[in-house]
């Protein structure tokens, strides 16, 4: 075995696992594509103080997870932990405000630095979308709904549940902020240390703590609905009730924040008990004030992400996936094999999958036709004085028919 192998958390996808992937974004890709969103490719790095600005220096995310280091101008770069900071750059830095709204659709590789699990990779895959220049709720349903038909082409609704919840304006996060404080000022000490920290910074943090003590002594902490501003709870019912004329089942989740600083209002998940502890399979929400973080103009904005690894762990013993059989070209001499190369250069230009067999005997290439599933094979045989004679073997009865180059280039 060679001493080289994968970086610890990253994997080289093979095979079905690659082919279930591609089949994977298409998919998401035209879906998006029905409902108006536009492609958008961003690089895989950005200045480090996107990233720290969007996302918030007490994240996990920036805090203990990014691949951040110094390049040979002495910049502070960051490979992308996530999607949203980098579209939204994008977003501010391109002028697209001009052409709102905008809806943007991605895919590629994220990059964290955490602990590698079933289902959690330190370069990992998304597919995602993010709307700018929509205020109304229904642009939440909208997107919601988006994903709900993605998950449904996977045949994935029935293996997972939409949980929702609110976050609320600035002025019901403001309230909410201060009571959760009032209520975790006196547990102060009996937190871990990260909460001790989110408690300065960004105690809202706190409910999205994986520590099973924290879990314990926010069990009766405030509940953010009973914090919410009317236009708040109108905005949030009007989510709700879309997703209900929309048929789209869900459950509200009053502990769910996701792990980012920038959302408010909707915040929403497609979780899975299938996948042990890494159960979200597509997560976002409305992200309002993030594009004025990055330099722009006050901007509404909502969106989500769905990891393809999580994803393709679910589908790749179930998803159907569509193989294609080859022609096969199956020659008899070296001049032979050169007119199987022209000939498969011919049909290939006509969108046909062709595969022409280099080493064996003819007996083996036979076989390796077989294993492929080959259902016709173009047989070439070179004769003693230099022409060729072709035929055409049906794989499923056996039989071979004589033919002509002329009808092969018919084909």
């Amino acid at each position: 075995m060679s001493k080289y192998q994968s970086v610890r958390g990253t994997r080289d996808l093979l095979g079905k696992t690659k082919k279930t992937f591609r089949s994977i974004e298409h998919i998401a890709y035209e879906t998006a594509q029905n409902y108006g969103f536009q492609e958008i490719e961003t690089p895989i790095f950005e200045f480090s103080e996107i990233f720290h600005r969007a996302m918030g220096e007490t994240s996990d995310a920036v805090s203990k997870e990014t691949y951040t280091f110094k390049d040979r101008g002495d910049d502070s770069i960051t490979l992308r932990p996530e999607g949203t900071a980098g579209v939204v750059r994008a977003y501010v830095s391109e002028g697209l405000a001009q052409n709102n709204p905008n809806k943007l659709y991605y895919y590629g590789p994220m990059f964290r630095y955490e602990r590698p699990q079933k289902g959690r990779y330190r370069q990992f895959y998304q597919i995602g979308v993010e709307v700018l220049g929509l205020e109304n709720p229904l642009a939440d349903v909208e997107c919601i709904d988006l994903a709900y038909s993605i998950l449904k082409k996977l045949q994935l609704q029935n293996r997972c549940q939409l949980e929702i919840n609110t976050l609320g304006d600035t002025e019901s996060r403001h309230n909410y902020r201060q009571a959760l404080v009032d209520f975790l000022t006196p547990l102060k000490s009996q937190l871990s240390a990260d909460s001790q920290v989110r408690l300065e910074k960004n105690p809202l943090r706190i409910l999205d703590s994986k520590d099973e003590n924290d879990r314990k002594l926010i069990a009766n902490a405030p509940q953010m609905e009973n914090y919410l501003s009317e236009t708040s709870k109108k905005f949030f019912e009007t989510v709700l009730h879309g997703l209900t004329e929309l048929n789209i089942p869900y459950k509200v989740n009053p502990k769910l924040v996701r792990g980012l600083d920038y959302y408010c209002h909707t915040v929403f998940e497609f979780v899975t008990t299938e996948l042990g502890a890494q159960g979200a399979l597509l997560a976002g929400g409305r992200y309002d004030g993030l594009v004025e973080t990055l330099g722009g103009a006050k901007t509404p904005g909502v969106g989500w992400a769905s990891g393809v690894d999580r994803l393709t762990d679910l589908l790749e013993s179930t998803m159907n996936l569509e193989t294609r059989k080859p022609v096969s070209i199956i020659t008899l001499g070296d001049k032979a094999l050169t007119v199987g190369l022209k000939i498969a250069r011919d049909l290939r230009a006509k969108n046909t999958y062709c595969e022409v067999f280099m080493t064996g005997n003819f007996k083996k290439k036979l076989e390796k036709a077989n294993k492929l599933q080959t259902e016709k094979a173009i047989l070439i045989f070179e004769q003693e004085n230099g022409s060729m004679e072709f035929k055409i073997k049906d794989f499923s009865t056996g039989t071979e028919t004589a033919t002509t180059l002329e009808a092969i280039q018919k084909m």
